[in-house]
């Protein structure tokens, strides 16, 4: 069904969409005067009308690859030299739709705000990282001075990084895990005081080390004259030791086996103790914030309570660590060393959420710079109270500014934040600030919807 509202103006452009992005646009489009024709969920025929006459530019935003493919390629089908901006955020389909498509421009909430996340995750001046020609460069913008774009150095970085990779390799942070390494740690003190006991007694290294092995395989040493009474009884309590252990250990292992395997024992899924970021919730937003992160050289770790959200396959896949539980427990944060951090991002869908899991991380470890995900809930996105909490970026404004550059002919190549202005990156490398019109302008879509 589509929602269609003119408004007198200089062009005519087609948004497609009920997602609060959507409402953006066209509330933006609808402030400078153009005709903006919103179609929420259309039909053939309602795009078909929609798509006469020609508009200047169709925005396809929905949160849905497939929907949003479906729609673009029938936008292009009607209107062949149409351009059209769409939101995709499997970076295979959208290439493929590039390749399809030349007219389209794909892009993604997630990807345009990972940089701008990313940057205040590493520097409290800086407001965005960028890959440019091969190079990282921070994006730092003041109230006085304009834009400045400097080469980043991430030696100390990287250094803090391995050193937190290492301290991470054979900790446990699951009941399996820890089952598995307790039985392991006893299998292996049973073989070690038996090796030392037999050593003492002045038996040859690879005798020693034969017994030893056969006591904690809990069939015995071997049959000799010269061990003591004494010894009899330890390998005897041993070997009754070690069965609890072997049995310990292989719950574990099955339990590693038979489960996600989120976080692993050695390795880069490991759960870095220091220099890291820790990411809650694993959407697209933070699939692509650890990616960027990761890119950069900063060891990450995901949290999502959702065991069976689309995210955590993504990040699996991905040797992203991720750990099952909410992120503003206490004892989560504490688990993943919050105070020995670089930066805790609360980048989940609901503005409440992070809202909560900010206030925990300042409970928890005042110190450790917070940067939050906003944009669904408008009233929070533009609240100023939230600052004290951390920098917060709403992702929906930079999608926004974003979306609307490129439809109005702005060859925009990137977006970034300050404070709350918002600025397009232009092909020169110079930044322009964008207004933007609140989305309760845009009278198509009545409800705003959470992303």
């Amino acid at each position: 069904m589509s929602n269609t509202l003119d408004s007198p103006g200089s062009c005519t452009y087609v948004v497609i969409g009920e997602t609060n992005l959507a409402r953006r646009v066209c509330a933006s489009l609808r402030e400078c005067g153009h005709t903006v024709r919103h179609l929420t969920e259309p039909r053939d025929h309602e795009l078909r009308e929609a798509m006469e006459p020609e508009p200047e530019a169709v925005a396809v935003l929905l949160h849905d690859d497939v929907a949003a493919l479906r729609y673009a390629l029938a936008v292009a089908h009607i209107g062949e030299r149409t351009p059209i901006t769409v939101t995709i955020f499997d970076r295979t389909v959208a290439d493929e739709l590039l390749r399809l498509l030349p007219q389209c421009h794909v892009t993604s909430p997630a990807e345009l705000a990972a940089p701008v996340l990313a940057g205040p995750c590493l520097g409290a001046d800086i407001s965005a990282l960028r890959h440019e020609e091969g190079a990282t460069h921070a994006v730092r913008v003041t109230d006085e001075g304009p834009v400045s774009s400097l080469p980043w150095q991430a030696e100390r970085v990287r250094l803090r990084a391995r050193i937190g990779r290492l301290a991470g390799q054979l900790r446990p942070h699951d009941a399996g895990t820890r089952i598995l390494l307790l039985g392991l740690l006893g299998m292996f003190t049973a073989l070690v005081t038996d090796l030392i006991w037999l050593l003492a007694s002045g038996h040859h290294p690879a005798g020693a080390l034969f017994d030893a092995a056969r006591v904690v395989a809990t069939v015995g040493p071997a049959e000799a004259p010269d061990h003591s009474a004494a010894y009899s009884v330890l390998a005897s309590v041993l070997m009754l030791a070690t069965v609890v252990f072997g049995a310990l250990f292989t719950a574990g292992v099955v339990e590693r086996m038979l489960g996600p395997r989120l976080v692993g024992l050695v390795g880069p899924r490991t759960v870095p103790r220091s220099g890291h970021v820790i990411v809650v919730g694993m959407g697209q937003v933070g699939i692509r914030l650890c990616g960027e992160l990761r890119r950069l050289g900063v060891p990450v770790v995901g949290v999502e309570r959702d065991p069976a959200a689309p995210g955590i396959r993504l990040a699996r896949s991905l040797g992203i660590p991720v750990l099952t539980g909410h992120g503003g427990d206490r004892v989560v944060l504490e688990q993943l060393r919050l105070h020995k951090a670089r930066a805790l991002a609360a980048v989940g869908s609901d503005d409440l959420d992070n809202v909560a899991v900010a206030i925990a991380a300042h409970g928890v470890a005042p110190d450790t710079r917070v940067v939050l995900r906003a944009g669904e809930h408008e009233a929070i996105a533009e609240t100023r109270s939230l600052l004290p909490l951390g920098t917060v970026r709403d992702v929906n404004s930079l999608a926004a500014a974003y979306v609307l550059a490129r439809m109005l002919g702005t060859p925009a190549t990137g977006v970034i934040a300050h404070r709350h202005r918002t600025l397009v990156q232009l092909p020169a490398g110079t930044f322009e600030p964008w207004p933007l019109a609140a989305r309760r302008g845009c009278a198509h879509v009545a409800v705003a919807l959470s992303g």
